[in-house]
């Protein structure tokens, strides 16, 4: 059987020693005070031989505080028939700790975190404050790479080499590439990051996205579903659904992709060296050329040729005096 001692073995079943050898396990309800004081506990975890075993086991009774059978009675028969009973004692009783409430599943919880913490430190990787910091056992992360304290990184996700995640930041299920740095408070799931992207703060980027080597993406963006390519930027206020981005674009601030029209999604084709303009809208399925320039406030609803202007706006018209006519005379 396997034993450990722990500092408050309250709950536990005691493992009963007489001249050092074990004599039987007493459970909680049924120990004495004496006995509520030993710190050596069952674990649960036993191995038995076979062939006297199920005979033990036909003479269980149910003398005990709760009316129930006890597995771990067999230790005393086991003793009275003189076979043999050994304990192989654990090291490190975190390792069977019990879990029989939301506290003692909360403590659990911590005790693996910080393992998994441990590890990754001694691996190379510099986390401020290991305490508010949640990475899952299967993450992977690249020596070099700093993390921030509230970061939350999940499922199989693999950060890389040098890469910089800021506080309150949440990854489930991706990758990223070396040196990426992700600002604070931005949410990406099932995306793949390339190699020196920069995101945040306040992103969230969606399944099914892949931002390629050196892209910017900046405050308030939402991209689901789309490849923005080498070198592209969204600085500002976007969303960018359904999109395939070339290299070199810039998307201005307030621009959104148009994809659903209520019944199915579209894509957008925003092909390389494009600049758009702050507040377009691009309605999808449309085609913006190589080197096009979409102009600020811009609806496109149509392809637009390779190194084209789109505008859509009418020509403006300025009022004079209107200002002074409409104040309020005191």
């Amino acid at each position: 059987m396997l034993t450990a001692l722990v500092g408050q073995p309250y709950g536990y079943g005691r493992v009963v020693r007489v001249k050092g050898t074990i004599s039987r396990i007493v459970e909680e309800r049924d120990a004495s005070p004496a006995q509520r004081t030993i710190k050596e506990i069952n674990s649960g975890v036993y191995v038995f031989s076979l062939a006297p075993l199920f005979d033990a086991l036909r003479g269980l009774a149910t003398k005990n505080a709760q009316g129930e059978y006890y597995l771990t009675d067999l230790i005393s028969t086991y003793r009275r028939r003189k076979l043999g009973v050994e304990a192989v004692f654990l090291e490190d009783s975190n390792e069977i700790r019990g879990i029989n409430g939301r506290s003692e599943l909360a403590e659990a919880s911590r005790i693996v975190r910080q393992k998994k913490n441990e590890e990754l430190m001694a691996a190379g990787v510099t986390i401020e404050d290991p305490a508010t910091t949640y990475i899952d056992a299967d993450v992977v992360v690249g020596a070099d790479t700093v993390i921030h304290p509230g970061v939350h990184l999940e499922g199989r996700t693999q950060i890389g080499r040098a890469c910089e995640i800021h506080a309150g930041v949440r990854i489930i299920n991706s990758v990223l590439d070396d040196r990426v740095t992700v600002q604070n408070f931005c949410v990406i799931a099932g995306s793949r990051l390339g190699a020196g992207a920069t995101v945040g703060p306040f992103v969230h980027i969606r399944p099914e996205t892949e931002l390629r080597e050196s892209v910017h993406i900046g405050n308030f963006v939402e991209l689901k579903k789309s490849v923005i390519g080498k070198g592209s930027k969204a600085g500002h206020l976007s969303y960018l659904g359904d999109a395939v981005i070339g290299e070199g674009v810039n998307v201005g601030a307030g621009t959104i992709t148009c994809n659903y029209d209520g019944g199915r999604k579209s894509q957008t084709i925003i092909e390389d060296g494009v600049f758009v303009g702050s507040d377009s809208q691009l309605v999808a399925p449309v085609t913006i050329g190589k080197g096009a320039y979409i102009g600020s406030g811009t609806t496109v609803r149509e392809n637009v040729p390779a190194g084209s202007l789109a505008v859509s706006a009418g020509k403006q018209r300025n009022i004079d005096g209107w200002v002074d006519k409409k104040k309020v005379k005191k």
